[in-house]
């Protein structure tokens, strides 16, 4: 019988204010019984809905201590090594390089949310029987050929064989299908809403035919896309790239394309889901090679392209994302939690919470648990780390320290720091998005209206997207249009009237401030607004919504228009921000600002390598 969602799936959606008790979020979680670090037999993360990411208990801690809350230290639980703060990607890396250097060594893992992986989440949904699994963070190995050698090295190590992901991705089924890219128009910008399909696979006079824009917008998207006319003429290569690095794709689009600001509000909210701004705060020079879709015009002719973005397929993905690069990492590091040998039995196997976090292990990772305070011990020999778990202050005693958590975090859980580290660490604003997934009977409806991905021109949700088709080991993917799916939606908050990272920290705010009932809104209306026309009805056909919120998502992105020059890499706050001080020492992708896996692993391995020669 196939399962109805319910108002009951939604109540881990209410938001929990800070003043109110700390303690309530992990009553659900723990109940009034259980041992102190005890997980139960039933304890499983990625199976839960709701609002998921960033959940309520994960943050209030650290959003207190933030607003000057203390919290004594507990009695201390000595003897380890090393502690880990973060157990995302860069965390669980550095636990692992620590473990290969130092085979016999205690090691302690903290993470403030529910689940290990950080950013790389696994969303599970039950249909018909049936797991379906889906990414809530963190979604691919991109790139892998750019990935430092430490990186390569690592995902080898832990048993990933990326030349796999040639046979297990079905790259043509898509395109077999017929199935091109959307554009939701807006009423408010175009007078009326309108779904029009084929971007980038009809001639582009057909496509903007049928287009609610006016006359003259549809004649400059025409001309945008099909005129071979360079519009920096007499300049060379090396100064339009200057040019374009300094200007944003709006600007180019306005003052040299000449388009219609119709076309420029099309393609203003293009990029919210990579850049997470605007297309006027984008140099224009990163549109050069941007092919997802059908590209974005008028720099074809402009500039050659050379290599870009499709020199190599985005295909290494698992069901979950990269959830599965860390699942593999907490099996190397603790191998009875995750059963099996293979990354193709890793997918389907159900991991042992209650594995992570047995007395007397030499590895450990404790979940629910949040750092408020670290800092060397009276004759600078070791490290206190005082976390919160539970509602309960605990302090842990190591050798080493290394910090893999949110970097604009660290100056207030460790005061002890120099300030000009301190201010290097919080220029590294966390940029807002959300990721929710839409389980749903079958995309039935996406196949009888030929698209893969509608692009909502200004709306909340910026897409929403079939589901990367990917099988692996005993997991199938659903690629008959009638059978289930996750659909994966993107939010990020957008303001007319902020640039720069301000803009993060006010959607940040927001983002915190909006409870599920919003986001499930939106997704039943756009869902509605886009599909309705092919039968899809959002009060029948959706099963499960998981809206993984990340409040503090992508790391900051360096390579926006307001970025200054530096005169060398030492002058970079990341960089500043990143030196190790005394037994501590500082991971996560934070402190190479750049948000992707291989920054994660590399600054892992480097903040272990600090703490190995300290």
């Amino acid at each position: 019988m196939k399962r109805r969602i319910t108002r009951r799936d939604f109540l881990n959606g209410t938001q929990v204010a800070i003043g109110a008790s700390l303690l309530s979020p992990w009553t659900e979680v723990f109940g009034t019984n259980t041992s102190k670090f005890d997980l139960g037999r039933d304890y499983y993360p990625p199976a839960k809905t709701g609002l998921r990411g960033s959940h309520d208990g994960a943050w209030e801690a650290m959003h207190a201590r933030v607003a000057g809350a203390r919290w004594p230290a507990g009695p201390i639980e000595k003897d380890y090594d090393l502690v880990v703060v973060g157990g995302g990607i860069s965390g669980l890396s550095a636990a692992h390089f620590y473990r290969r250097e130092r085979p016999s060594a205690r090691v302690l893992v903290l993470d403030n949310h529910d689940d290990f992986g950080g950013h790389a989440k696994r969303n599970e949904f039950e249909v018909d029987g049936r797991t379906r699994i889906a990414y809530g963070g963190t979604e691919s190995i991109d790139t892998p050929s750019g990935y430092s050698d430490v990186s390569r090295a690592l995902l080898e190590d832990i048993g990933i064989d990326l030349q796999k992901f040639y046979e297990y991705f079905d790259q043509p089924l898509y395109d077999d299908m017929g199935l091109s890219y959307a554009i939701a128009f807006d009423q408010e910008t175009y007078g009326r809403q309108k779904l029009v399909t084929g971007y980038g696979q009809k001639p582009w006079q057909t496509f903007a035919a049928e287009t609610p824009m006016s006359e003259k917008a549809r004649a400059d998207l025409v001309r945008a896309f099909t005129d071979e006319r360079d519009y920096l003429p007499g300049l060379s290569r090396e100064e339009k790239i200057a040019k374009l690095s300094r200007i944003s794709y709006r600007t180019y689009l306005r003052d040299f394309v000449k388009v219609d600001e119709q076309v420029l509000e099309m393609f203003q909210r293009w990029g919210m889901s990579y850049w997470c701004v605007g297309m006027d705060e984008v140099p224009a020079i990163y549109i050069l090679g941007y092919t997802d879709g059908g590209g974005m015009p008028g720099l074809e002719h402009t500039l050659s392209t050379e290599g870009g973005r499709g020199s190599e397929p985005y295909i290494f993905h698992f069901p979950d994302g990269n959830a599965s690069v860390a699942r593999l990492l907490v099996r190397s590091l603790i191998p009875e939690a995750l059963p099996g040998r293979t990354m193709e039995d890793s997918v389907t196997a159900r991991l042992n919470y209650g594995m992570l976090d047995r007395d007397g292990a030499a590895l450990r990772i404790r979940l629910n648990s949040t750092a408020v305070n670290i800092a060397h011990t009276r004759d600078s020999k070791a490290v206190d780390v005082t976390y919160v778990h539970a509602g309960d202050a605990h302090t842990v005693r190591a050798k080493k320290c290394v910090l893999a958590c949110y970097n604009s975090a660290i100056p207030y859980i460790c005061p002890e720091l120099p300030d000009k580290q301190k201010a290097g660490l919080a220029y590294n604003v966390k940029i807002p998005l959300t990721y929710t997934k839409v389980m749903v009977p079958n995309w039935r409806a996406f196949a009888d209206l030929g698209t893969r991905f509608v692009y909502y021109t200004n709306d909340f949700y910026k897409q929403v997207e079939l589901d990367y088709p990917v099988s692996i080991g005993d997991y199938a993917f659903g690629a008959d249009p009638d059978q289930p799916m996750a659909l994966h939606m993107c939010h990020v908050p957008y303001f007319d009237d902020i640039q720069g990272p301000e803009q993060w920290r006010a959607g940040r705010r927001k983002m915190l401030e909006t409870p599920f009932s919003i986001f499930e809104h939106h997704v039943r209306d756009q869902l509605d607004q886009a599909l309705s026309g092919a039968g899809f009805d959002a009060d029948r056909d959706i099963e499960g919504i998981t809206v993984n919120r990340w409040a503090h998502g992508y790391s900051y992105s360096p390579d926006l228009l307001w970025e200054p020059e530096y005169r060398s890499d030492a002058d970079k706050p990341w960089v500043v921000g990143r030196q190790p001080f005394g037994r501590i020492s500082i991971a996560n992708s934070d402190a190479g600002a750049a948000a992707n896996t291989d920054s994660a692993i590399t600054h892992g391995h480097r903040a272990v390598q600090q703490a190995l020669s300290s």
